[in-house]
């Protein structure tokens, strides 16, 4: 140890970490190590700037609770989350994108045609479509977890004088595959500026635009699970969404519905317009 360098430092540490029996921990951490210490070489890092980043992410924990995760937000904008995503996305299934800092487990679980927008004014879009298997097959029973943002850019999670439920349910897709539901469009809208990320957006003069989107997370047995959004066609925002999360196979559009047509699912409330999407989903790994 008193033979310790600039250089020689890193191997040592990887060392102190050399009696663990997890393979993939180990190739983990000394890799974290190793680059860690590659960054602070090559940038000269000063005592101070060590210090402003350990606060931040300090802060970041702070701001932190159940219902909003400030270091997920901070992997969106660093585009760590859609990395992550573009490395997970395989065997032929639906492309995954962010999960964003809003997510909560267990929403309430709805009947097929549900309407999520209940006493919220904008325009009102059946989102609905199939849910197959790589070779093309409609599946059963597959769970759609589904959130959003409002008419308005707000996510109710953001306000404490609403319902943090709103927007947000569970469905099951019916003997067909298909899932079908009423809410309203969502807006684009900024990423949280008022706490630590948004304080790095602002040093480094960089918007922090979301295009509008709505959020799903689907399951089914024997599948890989996916975590992804829909985008929506003409969006001005499509093209620098501030998380990196568009993927061109996830836009959709909302195509108007004339008030005379007939649809063909039995709906709680009748849409304005309405988006069609198709979900795949790969098999799950053996």
């Amino acid at each position: 140890m008193r033979e310790l360098n600039q250089m020689t430092i890193t191997d040592a540490t990887k060392e102190s970490f050399s009696n663990r029996t997890n393979e993939r921990f180990a190739f983990l951490i000394d890799k974290l190590i190793e680059h860690l210490h590659d960054y602070a070489r090559e940038v000269n890092l000063t005592h101070a700037e060590w210090m402003t980043a350990l606060n931040f992410l300090y802060d970041c924990g702070k701001i932190s609770t159940p219902e909003r995760h400030e270091f997920i937000l901070l992997s969106d904008v660093l585009g760590l989350s859609a990395l992550v995503d573009m490395i997970n996305t395989q065997g032929g299934g639906t492309p995954g994108s962010n999960l964003g800092p809003f997510y909560l487990d267990n929403a309430p679980k709805f009947a097929l045609g549900k309407h999520l927008a209940d006493g919220r004014e904008g325009v009102v879009i059946l989102v609905n479509g199939q849910v197959r298997n790589t070779m093309g097959q409609p599946i059963k029973g597959a769970v759609i977890d589904t959130w959003q943002a409002d008419g308005e850019g707000m996510y109710p999670i953001q306000d404490p004088r609403q319902d943090k439920w709103d927007l947000r349910g569970i469905f099951q897709t019916d003997d067909q595959g298909r899932y079908y539901y009423t809410t309203v469009l969502p807006k684009s809208y900024t990423v949280p500026y008022d706490g630590p990320v948004g304080k790095l957006l602002t040093a480094a003069d960089r918007h922090a635009w979301r295009t509008k989107h709505l959020h799903f997370i689907l399951r089914a047995p024997g599948m890989r699970a996916i975590t992804t959004e829909v985008f929506f066609k003409g969006d001005e925002y499509l093209d620098s969404d501030a998380v990196f999360g568009v993927r061109k196979s996830l836009i959709a559009e909302a195509k108007r519905v004339p008030k005379d047509a007939n649809l063909e699912f039995d709906l709680e409330h009748r849409p304005d317009a309405r988006v069609d999407f198709d979900f795949v989903l790969s098999p799950a790994r053996a």
